[in-house]
């Protein structure tokens, strides 16, 4: 509890999230937290949500680690999923089996984006950003081509309609895989040797190297992981609109990105912590939910997220500052909560 209460960065976060929603409820007139306004964002916030994760998992592995292929492989998968489904499995006559089926399959196919990723960056030693860029680009192209532009149309059943769409306890499905992964992930970097070798590999690459760390397998392992987020991007996208297109989420990858560096996500590598990334992410989600409901232009929205990141920056104070953007390094592990 202690180290939570001298963490700046959470409680500047904390305090974010609890101030937008006192002004936005006052604002709004309390439709703000009206229970189908409360749905609506709980819906929206894990596509972006999903694809922050993958940012922060690529930027903690260190050596200028980043993901920006998760929106073109989020697009690939669902695509290939809604084109290949109708020749395997009846989705009339077996809509449980149809969901199920159309889940393993766009999770192997983000599985395998990813490890495409881990390999290129791990065993042909390419710097991270160029290589995420290749493969986004390479995405895309297949997507693309394989659906000639057009979108691709996602066979309706009400299992994977749910997924989307449907609530559990008054709580979106979305978004309660949202938060089973997050709860998830934080156990994984916290609690297991894969999370503590991850950070010390991102924080002092050499003594991970002197530790007998694979560097190459965890890169792959890590970089599998972030395809696999991107994919429940892509599956929650897909069941949401019944449909698969290849531009879906054009400007996801800039405010994932955001909502990374916001929760204290250190790009050069070794610091992260789920929790500060998830509350970056509903503040977003509160601020653009806010203004939607004021009827405020997404051009200011914009400004308003621009100075809510250069406000976290500044509040979590000059060492951590310095070392988002890679000026220090640290010199031990800190793991994610």
């Amino acid at each position: 509890m202690q180290t939570w209460l001298k963490d700046r960065q959470l409680n500047f976060l904390v305090g974010v999230n609890l101030l937008i929603v006192i002004v936005a409820t006052v604002m709004s007139h309390g439709q703000f937290v009206d229970i189908d306004n409360l749905q609506s964002m709980g819906g929206q916030l894990p596509e972006l949500g999903l694809l922050a994760l993958g940012i922060m998992l690529s930027m903690v592995s260190g050596n200028g680690g980043i993901d920006l292929s998760g929106v073109g492989l989020a697009n690939l998968s669902g695509m290939i999923a809604a084109m290949l489904l109708p020749h395997l499995v009846s989705a009339d006559d077996s809509p449980a089996l149809y969901t199920a089926v159309f889940i393993a399959v766009v999770v192997t196919m983000g599985a395998l984006g990813g490890a495409l990723n881990g390999v290129v960056i791990a065993r042909l030693r390419l710097t991270p950003i160029l290589a995420t860029l290749g493969t986004s680009l390479l995405f895309t192209g297949i997507a693309v081509v394989l659906s000639n532009g057009a979108s691709v149309r996602v066979e309706y059943v009400d299992p994977l309609s749910a997924i989307g769409n449907g609530t559990w306890f008054q709580i979106p499905v979305s978004f309660a895989i949202f938060v089973v992964t997050v709860l998830v992930l934080g156990w994984v970097l916290k609690r297991t040797p894969f999370g503590l070798r991850l950070f010390l590999m991102g924080t002092n690459p050499k003594a991970a190297f002197y530790a007998g760390i694979p560097r190459s397998r965890m890169l792959i392992v890590t970089y599998c992981v972030c395809g696999v987020l991107a994919s429940l991007a892509g599956l929650i996208s897909a069941s949401h609109t019944s449909s698969a297109k290849w531009d879906y989420g054009n400007s996801y990858l800039l405010i994932a990105i955001l909502i990374a560096v916001m929760g204290g996500v250190n790009p050069a590598g070794g610091y992260g912590r789920i929790v500060c990334v998830f509350l970056a992410a509903t503040a977003l989600q509160f601020l653009s939910s806010l203004f939607n409901l004021l009827g405020v232009s997404q051009f200011f929205g914009d400004c308003a997220w621009g100075f809510l990141l250069l406000a976290s920056l500044a509040f979590a104070g000059g060492e951590k500052v310095r070392t988002i953007f890679g000026i220090g390094a640290k010199t031990s592990a800190t793991t994610g909560r």
